[in-house]
């Protein structure tokens, strides 16, 4: 079997593959778009790194092409739906720079604090101007943490061995799993009104974009420091530049940017109390090692039929059950990413029952989607379906199965039940005629919808005129409805109503929907 490696990978991951007898590896980097499309159809096995782009054209021309491995976590230069659509597995590495990007960030709130690179430049120049460059201990001081993933768990760990005082927001951290190292739970207000120092470890997407802006740092302390070594674009740099002259930031340690590298007139270069690397967060010679291996290790063993590990689109099953099972795997996938966008609160318990004729089989890969899905809107490219269980676990949410092969009000169904510390939710999927996935009951209204798309959910009185007042807004916002479908118990009750639409909800149209009378609730999805 032929492997390409088309962007530079650390030897020890280039050596696991040649010992393997069955392999022939060849190391072409660099390689331009027209170049890669001319060979692709050659190789069973690519790796690549951030620099090669996996187009929908390059993985059309890949004949033999079994698996994609990124030697990373991003998955931003790989088209994940094309391989998935023609049964490419496509690997990443979720794990391999969690320590590198922890020390990172401590290293950068250490250099923030005592102004150490500012000093540097100093001394270098032939200055010695020790009272301009004061500090602040972390002792005592306040850390909050956007995102407790593996990353932002190890750097609360090398906090609290400062004596600092850790605050952690995640959607789907309980309270014990935080507790029991010693790090309290908060809101995402209450982190930023209490805080000293805050560092986002959250992957970029459309929740997360710009998550802290001009309304978060009016909430925040005088003086806060800030940190981000995980996607430009989560901190707003505008905004952060103001913060920073109007004197309510009283620093920023920065290694991500939005446009990258950044343009020589932005003006966070220019703020001496701003602390800039160039994206340097996984560059550590462990880190570049640890991602080569775990990458080679997984492609080798499923080319040599050992299994599937960090697969980002596709659960691991015997090949005679996929056909079966790959309407249901996208069915479960889709039902949690459209119910993880619908409840409120801290995830605590996912409670999931599976009726009807596929209750037959072993379900683990119907799970795994469903969790994956879950947490998909908020970890995005960390979680894939064979993590996704145990990323759960770790953040302390219960997961318990139940199946039925009798039929209920459905045929074959999987039934969500979602506890929070703030609700419970139960969401019911099935499949159509032509085995496309169907939402077909939330909480106690029977609805039909498909989950793809830009969504609108709406809670409302069951009132004339609703729908077209609805209709009439979004008109006049140039947004087409694609599908509509309601569900009401009584009439002149509580009714759902959700609109699959042709373009997204600006924030100033959510806010006029939301005050558009009989209107009780508004929830924007996006699959």
């Amino acid at each position: 079997m032929k492997i390409l490696v088309s962007d530079p990978l650390s030897e020890e991951g280039i050596k696991l593959f040649k010992d393997v007898k069955e392999f022939q590896v060849d190391v072409k980097t660099n390689l331009k778009p027209e170049a890669l499309k001319e060979i692709i159809k050659d190789y069973d096995a690519l790796i690549v790194r951030s620099a090669t782009k996996v187009t929908k054209d390059i993985i059309g021309q890949a004949a033999k092409l079994k698996v994609i491995g990124r030697a990373g976590v991003g998955l931003d230069n790989v088209d994940l739906d094309a391989a998935t659509q023609k049964g490419i597995i496509v690997m990443n590495t979720p794990a391999g720079n969690t320590i590198s990007t922890a020390e990172h960030t401590v290293s950068m709130i250490l250099a923030l604090s005592r102004n150490i690179p500012q000093a540097n430049a100093s001394m270098k120049q032939g200055e010695w101007k020790r009272s301009k460059f004061m500090g602040v201990e972390l002792y005592n001081k306040t850390l909050g943490i956007v995102g407790f993933g593996r990353i932002g768990r190890e750097v609360a760990k090398r906090a609290l061995s400062f004596g600092m005082k850790v605050l952690a927001y995640d959607p789907f951290l309980s309270r014990e799993v935080a507790e029991a190292i010693g790090v309290e739970v908060v809101e995402l207000k209450g982190l930023f009104e209490q805080s000293d120092y805050i560092t986002v470890h959250t992957p970029l997407t459309e929740e997360t974009k710009h998550m802290i802006s001009s309304s978060q740092f009016v909430q925040m302390r005088k003086g806060v420091r800030l940190v981000n070594c995980a996607r430009g674009g989560i901190i707003d740099e505008v905004a952060l530049v103001n913060a920073i002259k109007e004197g309510k930031v009283a620093g920023a340690a920065i290694d991500v940017f939005e446009k990258e590298p950044p343009s020589a007139d932005n003006e966070l270069l220019k703020l001496d109390n701003v602390i800039t690397t160039c994206h340097l967060g996984a560059s550590t010679e462990e880190a570049q090692v640890n991602v080569a291996i775990e990458i080679a290790e997984c492609v080798r063993d499923y080319l040599l039929g050992k299994g599937i590990r960090n697969a980002a689109n596709y659960p691991c099953l015997e090949a005679e059950l996929c056909k079966i099972f790959e309407p249901y795997i996208n069915l479960a996938d889709k039902l949690g990413a459209f119910s993880s966008q619908l409840v409120e609160g801290r995830f605590q318990e996912l409670s999931i029952n599976y009726t009807g004729d596929i209750a037959k089989h072993d379900l683990t890969p119907l799970t795994m989607a469903l969790v994956k899905g879950i947490l998909s809107p908020i970890l995005k490219e960390s979680v894939n379906f064979i993590n996704a269980t145990n990323l759960a676990k770790e953040r302390g949410i219960k997961i318990k199965e139940a199946k039925s092969s009798q039929e209920e009000e459905f045929v074959t169904s999987i039934q969500l039940e979602i506890k929070t510390d703030k609700e419970v939710r139960r969401i019911y999927g099935t499949l159509s005629a032509n085995k496309q996935p169907r939402i077909v009951k939330i909480d106690e209204y029977y609805v039909e919808l498909s989950p793809q798309g830009d969504m609108v959910v709406i809670q409302n009185w069951d009132k004339p005129g609703v729908i077209g007042n609805l209709g009439t807004l979004l008109g006049k916002y140039n947004i087409n409805i694609a599908a509509m479908t309601f569900g009401r118990q009584a009439p002149a009750g509580k009714a759902v109503s959700v609109l699959n639409i042709d373009s997204p909800v600006s924030a100033e149209l959510l806010d006029k929907i939301k005050k558009t009378e009989n209107i009780l609730s508004v929830k924007i999805i996006k699959i």
